[in-house]
């Protein structure tokens, strides 16, 4: 429950911003046609380079989300949301998921010494992440012998990487579908550009021009987007590893110490 909604929260925000981000869009859309209306005996080539006036940036990627087609670049944009809303919980939940396994073992040992296997489950309780839920499910089994332990371990383990990468393959499947939409915009572009030519029986480029631009502008927005997504998913890769790696390192100390506990 807690991953859904911090899942919803995070796709909300970003929604949020970009609502926010169009309706200043439309607050300084009438000042603009109006500007225009004003200078329209002016060139266009004087309105952008003779006043050395810069579009901004989101403003230029509107235009070119509205050129690209609405349909294809909104499917675009609904992968890039999603996948970045599934990185964002994936990178928060790793990051809480980060402990000082050293600290925790010589808690876990401090409370063996003094009060036995119920203070240390004690302690692994009070310390979140997968570290501490590895030992506490070693230390209900520390009755039954070490190697129960170690196996209880080695199984748990397992899970705990499971949820860990819990995402990832939605993630992925987000980083495939946005070039492919893209691709397919262009082959649709290309379609219309034909459909074109043929209605005009002429290969003139003001013929062609629509449906090449909606096929480039579509295959760039599913690469970006890919692009994006790849970097978030490659970052999320390796804070596992990391994790995983430490979790390995704490868990054979952790059978050290309880082998130590059960020769005392």
């Amino acid at each position: 429950m807690k991953k859904l909604f911090m899942f919803l929260a995070v796709a909300g925000l970003m929604t949020f911003s970009a609502n926010i981000a169009s309706a200043q869009d439309e607050t300084a859309a009438p000042a603009a046609v109006e500007q225009v209306a004003e200078e329209e005996a002016e060139p266009v080539v004087d309105l952008f380079a003779g006043s050395g006036e810069e579009v901004p940036m989101h403003q230029a990627l509107k235009t070119k989300f509205i050129e690209g087609g609405a349909g294809f670049m909104s499917l675009i944009i609904i992968c890039l949301i999603l996948g970045m809303a599934l990185a964002i919980e994936r990178i928060l939940y790793l990051a809480l998921s980060k402990t000082n396994t050293t600290k925790l073992l010589d808690a876990v040992e401090a409370a063996l010494a003094e009060g036995g296997i119920e203070k240390a489950k004690e302690v692994c309780r009070n310390t979140r992440g997968p570290v501490a839920s590895i030992f506490y499910q070693g230390l209900l089994r520390a009755d039954q012998g070490v190697d129960v332990v170690e196996k209880t371990i080695v199984s748990y383990g397992g899970v705990q990487m499971s949820q860990m990468e819990n995402g990832l393959s939605w993630i992925g499947l987000f980083i495939s579908i946005a070039p492919s939409l893209g691709f397919l915009g262009t082959v649709i572009g290309m379609i219309q550009a034909f459909d074109a030519i043929q209605a005009a029986g002429d290969i003139s480029p003001n013929v062609v021009a629509g449906g090449m631009k909606v096929a480039l502008i579509t295959t760039v927005g599913g690469l970006i987007v890919a692009m994006i997504l790849q970097i978030f998913y490659n970052y999320i890769i390796a804070k596992i590893d990391a994790l995983s790696i430490d979790m390995e390192d704490s868990s054979i100390r952790f059978v050290d110490l309880m082998v130590k506990n059960n020769k005392k």
